[in-house]
């Protein structure tokens, strides 16, 4: 059961991982253009539905989805808090671009990560990449980033640059030895004006009323619904099923769907005939088992009785997150104009 609940935590984790890592904009354009390679550095289309449009989770929303940050109010204020810290630079007389917001979208709209939350469900995709993200997905767009001087380090973060510790006696720098870089306390001014509080990235989450709360609450909760899922004697029969239907296909000692992603994914991301025969099988037997709904309808019910148990905390979060989309939507139209 260890087992278990690290892999659903991982599950339900994965896309509030990509999610932080993928900076995005519901605002900017559509086809900002890489000067490099000619190609979109923001290009919407390989944007996350916001519910699936194909295959088994087709139109399905668990409850908690509600609460949880989707892929495009998250970028969009990303995108605003970029401006707002460009423009603030500026003031100082520092001419910084930082990334457009965008331009890497993770898989999933939000932390639920519902397309694979119970293994892979798109039989198109399967029969196109196995286990794998389509291309488009696997690309990374790179956006560089001037390296900062010291000075600029403290006018936007409102503290000096990282200084990497001294590596102990006798052990290389690069090499195993690692730690936080040290930073001291910003300059009070620069250029004759007063450096603000947290720099030019504090002062933009304080004017978009950006609090450091936890989207994370969401994640867990959701973590534990999935785990809380597969003990259901439910789910347990549905899942043995499936594992019967599997092996019937020439496909044995698979105890879960997660088992089944283990093994299908190639280690250079790149589907083999043999993976693609592994999830095409999979969905399969997902279909004919009518394991997704089983599944799905479990971890509606349970989710259901997280949200009666922490209605207060989780309708503050989604109030919390709705002042702070509408502040972004608020600052990049005034930007705009």
């Amino acid at each position: 059961m260890k087992h278990l609940k690290q892999t659903a935590t991982a599950v339900a984790l994965a896309a509030s991982a990509l999610l932080v890592s993928a900076c995005s904009s519901g605002t900017t354009p559509d086809t900002a253009q890489n000067a490099a390679d000619g190609k979109p550095i923001v290009n919407k289309e390989n944007w996350p539905k916001k519910t699936p449009t194909s295959g088994l989770t087709k139109n399905l929303t668990l409850p908690l989805e509600a609460y949880m940050t989707s892929y495009e109010d998250q970028v969009t204020v990303e995108q605003a808090a970029n401006d707002l810290q460009q423009s603030c630079m500026k003031d100082y007389g520092i001419d910084l671009t930082l990334p457009k917001a965008g331009a890497n979208p993770p898989p999933s709209d939000n932390d639920a990560n519902i397309e694979r939350r119970y293994g892979i469900t798109d039989r198109a995709q399967a029969e196109q990449y196995g286990y794998e993200l389509p291309p488009a997905l696997q690309e990374h767009t790179k956006q560089p980033l001037r390296d900062l001087s010291g000075v600029e380090v403290e006018v936007l973060t409102g503290h000096t640059k990282p200084e990497l510790p001294k590596a102990p006696e006798g052990v290389k720098t690069g090499g195993a030895f690692s730690a936080p870089g040290k930073t001291k306390p910003a300059r009070a001014e620069y250029n004759g004006k007063k450096l603000k509080t947290g720099g030019c990235t504090g002062w933009s989450k304080g004017r978009l009323g950006v609090k450091e709360a936890a989207p994370i609450v969401v994640a867990q909760l959701a973590g534990d619904s999935l785990v809380q899922s597969m003990k259901d004697d439910k789910v347990v029969k549905a899942i043995a099923a499936w594992s019967s239907c599997m092996d019937g296909k020439g496909h044995p000692g698979l105890a879960d769907p997660y088992k089944a992603m283990d093994q299908g994914v190639t280690n250079d991301g790149k589907p083999t005939k043999e993976s693609i025969a592994l999830a095409v099988d999979d969905i399969d037997c997902k279909k004919q088992t009518d394991l997704v709904n089983i599944w799905f309808g479990v971890e509606t019910a349970i989710q259901d009785e997280q949200i009666a148990g922490n209605k207060s905390l989780l309708t503050g979060i989604k109030e919390q997150r709705g002042k702070e989309v509408a502040a972004a939507r608020e600052q990049m139209a005034a930007s705009a104009r």
